[in-house]
Order: structure tokens, then sequence, then C-alpha cells
């Protein structure tokens, strides 16, 4: 069987390329995968599309990705939290491009990519502005409005643990959107703490299994986002 491992982070992201859509994992800190992140910043790439949860804290991770202006447009459902200060800036000058979806529906856009579902209805968003120019039907006298799926070239995302074969665990809540995310991109990434060989993880507890994982760089002491933003850290 192949074995994904790769050596470091810069090797991991080489051929993410000009243009490409890029989905990123995390709920704010929890699973972000910081040193990708930032070894994509040092790759260079520029014009990404990047899907994830929200648009980084401080000046680090997704935000240092954005500050580096080497973001086109962002697909994402919270652009503002209390630490995120450059994307509004970016945004009020023109220089990003937003397209707001309520959570939920990102989540299922996201599982509608991997699942090769092209479309589906819901709900969400029915009477406000995030409806406008898209199709609606009613079923059961209720409103729903049509959604299509998210599909990228790259998923970054963050684990516990993986084996050489790319099966996955992670810490808890921190796999968020990384599950999903790794069914609906090309080409999935995945930093761990530990990359153990195979047996080293009950087969039972895998969440993310191998054959949805192209990559796999063990990182046993990642960044914390909440600790780099309280010192005031910036990347580069």
């Amino acid at each position: 069987m192949i074995d994904k491992r790769v050596q470091d982070p810069t090797r991991a992201v080489a051929d993410i390329h000009d243009g490409a859509t890029v989905m990123i994992g995390g709920f704010g800190e929890a699973g972000s995968p910081i040193e990708l992140i930032h070894a994509l910043i040092d790759h260079g790439a520029r014009g990404l599309t990047v899907i994830s949860n929200n648009t980084g804290s401080g000046e680090v991770g997704l935000a240092a990705l954005l500050k580096a202006q080497r973001v086109a447009k962002v697909v994402c459902s919270f652009p503002r939290t209390a630490n995120s200060t450059v994307f509004p800036e970016l945004y009020r000058q023109g220089k990003v491009e937003l397209e707001l979806v309520p959570q939920g529906t990102l989540a299922e856009r996201i599982r509608a990519g991997g699942a090769g579902v092209p479309a589906f209805y819901t709900p969400a968003a029915v009477g406000t502005p995030l409806a406008e120019g898209k199709e609606s039907r009613l079923f059961d006298g209720k409103e729903y409005l049509l959604e299509r799926w998210l599909r990228a070239d790259f998923a970054l995302i963050k684990g516990r643990r993986a084996d050489r074969f790319g099966n996955v665990v992670y810490n808890k809540t921190a796999r968020n959107f990384g599950p999903i995310m790794a069914m609906a991109a090309g080409v999935t990434i995945v930093q761990v703490n530990t990359v153990v060989e195979p047996g080293g993880i009950d087969p039972e507890s895998v969440v993310t299994p191998g054959i949805f994982v192209d990559r796999v760089v063990e990182v046993a002491t990642p960044l914390h986002e909440s600790e780099l933003v309280a010192a005031g850290a910036t990347y580069p």
C-alpha cells in the first residue's frame, strides 16, 4: 500500500497552484492547520479561493494568508469574529470577495461535494439577501432554496494521529469540517501530531479513512492560534 507520509509542510503544499480552490479546516482555533497554512504563504500561490468556517484571528494562520493578499475570494460563515481584523479591512478596500454561507448550509454543501450530489434544497436563508438570484421551490407549502455543492482542488486539515496509509483520527470536536473537506477535495493534506505504523490506530476509531487522504505530515508540537494572537505574533 502507498506510504502517504511527506517530510514537512513545505513539501506537502508545493503543488498548490495560483487560482486554486483550497478548503481549510478549523472552527476558530480548533482544528486549524496553522503549519500547513504558513507553508502555503511561504510557497507563494496567489489568487486562491478559500473555503473555511471563518477568516482567522490576529495575523497568523488563515488571517496571515489573507494579509499576504494571496486570497481572491473567501467562502465562509463567519467573516468577522472577536480577533479578526485583517479580512474586514481587505473587504472594505475591495481586495477580497466574500461569499457568505449559513454554517449548516456550508457544511452540507461541502458534504454534498464529497458525496457527488451537485445540488440540494434547504430552507436556510429564505427571505434574506442571501436568497437573491437563487432558484427556489415549494415543498409541502414551505419555500426552499437550491444550493450547489462545494468542491476544492486541495484541502488542508488537522488531525491528532494518522498512520502512514492516511487513516486519521481527530482531537474531539477539532474534527469539525475536516472529515467532509477530506472527501470534497481533489488532494487532501493532513497535519497530525503523530504518525504511527499500520495497526497503531483501532480501525473502529478511524474517522477519515485513508482513501480520502493523499498526504500526511507529522507536526509534533503544533502552534496554537490563541497563544500566538495573545502574544501579538505575526507571520511571516
